[in-house]
């Protein structure tokens, strides 16, 4: 392989979200790798650090014509360069989207378990969050449609957060799902936000449908948001895009997203972008292989050395949803003492609805032997929990 993932990475003391914790603590929650990002992207900022100015910057050609680039020859969807709006990160652009296209008092619909600022989006903007919860068979998920439409059939319900590929469940959306899915949502006069932002973090052999691809129903019903930082691990630059083929619902969008002032790159988010559009996709590609072993790697330790607990299958993002219910009815108290006990850091499930109470979310994208580490800690922190129960 060209590129090392196995490098261990000191990410104490820099104002890491993700390892801002005491010293003993080994964080596997937000959705954070501990990986360096591309080197072609790091050689793309230098040059720009080594020019040494940095005032206000514009949205240039080779920005509009990376994402295009990207995601015609990647994702089988040719955009318009018109459909594009740069934003400051995916969830800006999802609080502008509630703030501007809806009203308050009406309902915002989500798919539960979901990513759980969802919630914060449209808690703190005066909506109702509507939940249909997803179907758990006790292995996979899916879509309960009959409940589906009757939430979309409320006439106070006026837009849908669709998370596609669908955190934390891991799971790609089929094209038949997703047409199905718009066209409920267009028959209820409901559009649709797609939270794409996983899309690149499909494991080896899959391939994620971009919602807006799928028909001319889902097109133009539809906002998009996409963005470079998930993938090459560059969240702290704050780069991201708003696709709307609709040039109506641009039209507001775009008045949004700049009423909000989160519309304008800073100086480093351009040239974060388009390096990893245009160089970055070889460095990918070693990346998907790698978190998918580390996601295998996982399965195979729980199946043999925490039988109680089960992985849910996951075929994009790299994060894991871990089916607790066999050991705790609500993982709140569990995830509470993995953490006093042996420092491992995870997620209660029920921070992505009251659905998701007996899970946990765990991140693996960590060199592997950090990894091993905290499934050591996983494996004896739980055996201690059932030995006190």
């Amino acid at each position: 392989m060209k590129y090392s993932f196995d490098r261990m990475t000191d990410r104490r003391g820099t104002g890491s979200l993700k390892w801002d914790v005491p010293e003993r603590e080994l964080p596997m929650w937000v959705a954070d790798m501990d990986f360096e990002t591309a080197p072609e992207i790091i050689e793309a900022l230098r040059k720009r650090v080594e020019h040494g100015i940095f005032g206000y910057c514009v949205v240039p050609e080779d920005w509009y014509e990376a994402y295009q680039s990207w995601w015609g020859r990647r994702h089988h969807l040719e955009m318009e360069k018109d459909w594009l709006i740069f934003c400051t990160g995916v969830v800006p652009a999802i609080s502008s989207t509630v703030r501007k296209l809806t009203t308050v008092g009406e309902n915002v619909l989500v798919q539960t378990p979901v990513y759980n600022i969802f919630f914060n989006s449209i808690r703190n903007n005066g909506r109702n969050i509507l939940e249909s919860p997803l179907v758990y068979d006790g292995r996979e998920y899916s879509i309960d449609y009959e409940d589906l439409e009757e939430k979309l059939a409320n006439p106070q319900t006026t837009l849908m957060l669709l998370c596609n590929p669908h955190n934390p469940v891991g799971k790609i959306w089929d094209r038949e799902t997703l047409a199905r899915i718009g066209e409920l949502c267009a028959k209820h006069h409901v559009l649709v936000l797609s939270d794409e932002i996983h899309c690149d973090l499909t494991d080896p052999g899959y391939e994620y449908v971009p919602f807006a691809s799928v028909s001319p129903v889902c097109r133009d019903n539809s906002i998009t948001c996409i963005a470079p930082t998930k993938t090459f691990n560059i969240a702290g630059l704050q780069t991201a895009a708003v696709m709307v083929p609709n040039p109506v619902i641009r039209h507001k969008l775009n008045r949004g997203l700049n009423t909000d002032e989160v519309a304008e790159p800073n100086a480093f988010a351009v040239e974060a972008a388009v390096a990893a559009f245009q160089k970055g996709e070889a460095w990918l590609e070693e990346l998907r292989v790698y978190l998918s072993e580390n996601k295998a790697y996982v399965r195979e330790f729980i199946e043999h050395n925490l039988p109680d607990i089960k992985v849910v299958p996951s075929q994009a993002t790299y994060l894991l949803w871990l089916d607790c219910g066999g050991i705790a009815e609500d993982a709140e108290e569990l995830v509470s003492f993995i953490r006093k006990d042996s420092g491992l850091y995870l997620t209660e499930g029920k921070e992505y609805g009251a659905c998701g109470k007996a899970f946990i979310r765990l991140n693996p994208a960590c060199p592997r032997g950090r990894l091993e580490e905290g499934m050591r800690r996983l494996e004896e922190s739980v055996k201690r929990y059932k030995d006190g129960h």
